[in-house]
């Protein structure tokens, strides 16, 4: 991927979070997808903070979805890796979170969720 393809990707990542709709944001994964986040090991009791298929990424994040109605990403920064790019944005709460996420071809087959600090509970993290 290179930087354009990693901005429109972005792009469509940001609209399809901040529009709410799930099922686009979900349309970016592979159905084996394996994601990372310390608020998932919060909300999913069991996981140890680790979700593994896009149906149990479709439970997490449409748990999110429910529990912070007024969820809004303002992306800040995106960093390009190999096979890898990096959302820096701020949350509804104003807190910084990155996204790293792992592409096979054009589909994020691994991701892992961020957040300033590295707690365990980050205020208002958003999953």
């Amino acid at each position: 991927m290179d930087l354009a393809g990693a901005h429109e990707f972005v792009d469509a990542w940001l609209k399809a979070w901040n529009d709410h709709d799930l099922d686009r944001v979900l349309g970016h994964f592979t159905d084996d997808v394996v994601f990372t986040s310390p608020v998932a090991a919060q909300l999913l009791a069991g996981s140890d903070g680790v979700i593994s298929g896009k149906a149990a990424l479709r439970h997490y994040w449409g748990e999110g979805l429910r529990r912070i109605p007024d969820l809004h990403f303002e992306v800040v920064g995106v960093y390009l890796g190999i096979g890898v790019v990096v959302i820096n944005y701020r949350n509804q709460a104003g807190n910084f979170v990155n996204e790293v996420l792992g592409f096979d071809g054009s589909l994020v087959c691994w991701g892992h969720g961020t957040y300033l600090g590295g707690g365990a509970n980050p205020a208002g993290a958003t999953p």
